[in-house]
């Protein structure tokens, strides 16, 4: 009985170090200090925006043509200081379509790139977690009622002896 009060005493532990860290995770993803100056500001749109006609480069790494006109272009939208990054990045996206997004939005089902695999993830932590429970359950031996005697009994004639 001593083991599942320990098990049972050990959860709100283990669920408040869970707790902390979803937490901690959720701030880390959420702080963003963000560039200061102009050209920071055009690196980092520029970063998220893929080249229009290279495979796998981002307009921050591509020298081609296309690449070269929307750094222009993100430049000239910063230096107007209208608009923010996202509403710059939006802007580029309504000329060269959603392809140009190197990171898929976080809404409807360009979320469901995001979720889904954390949700995976979860069930299958979980999952092994109930398993390896459940496994270790099967395997441990259970005393029964005469066996906890006898060990009762041998301890005391051993304790006597002393």
């Amino acid at each position: 009985m001593s083991t599942v009060n320990r098990r049972i005493k050990s959860l709100p532990g283990w669920l408040l170090a869970l707790f902390v860290f979803v937490v901690l995770m959720a701030v880390g993803v959420q702080r963003d200090s963000g560039p200061s100056t102009p050209q920071e500001r055009v690196d980092a749109v520029a970063q998220r925006l893929a080249c229009p006609t290279c495979d796998g480069e981002s307009v921050f790494e591509s020298r081609g043509s296309a690449s070269v006109a929307i750094k222009k272009e993100i430049t000239r939208l910063v230096s107007e200081g209208q608009l923010s990054d996202d509403e710059i990045v939006k802007t580029i996206e309504s000329s060269f379509g959603s392809d140009v997004l190197l990171v898929p939005s976080a809404t409807g089902i360009d979320s469901l790139v995001w979720a889904l695999p954390v949700a995976a993830g979860v069930i299958a932590v979980v999952g092994l977690g109930v398993a390896f429970r459940r496994w270790r359950m099967a395997t441990e031996a259970t005393v029964s009622d005469e066996d906890a005697v006898l060990v009762a009994a041998a301890r005391r004639k051993k304790n006597d002896e002393r």
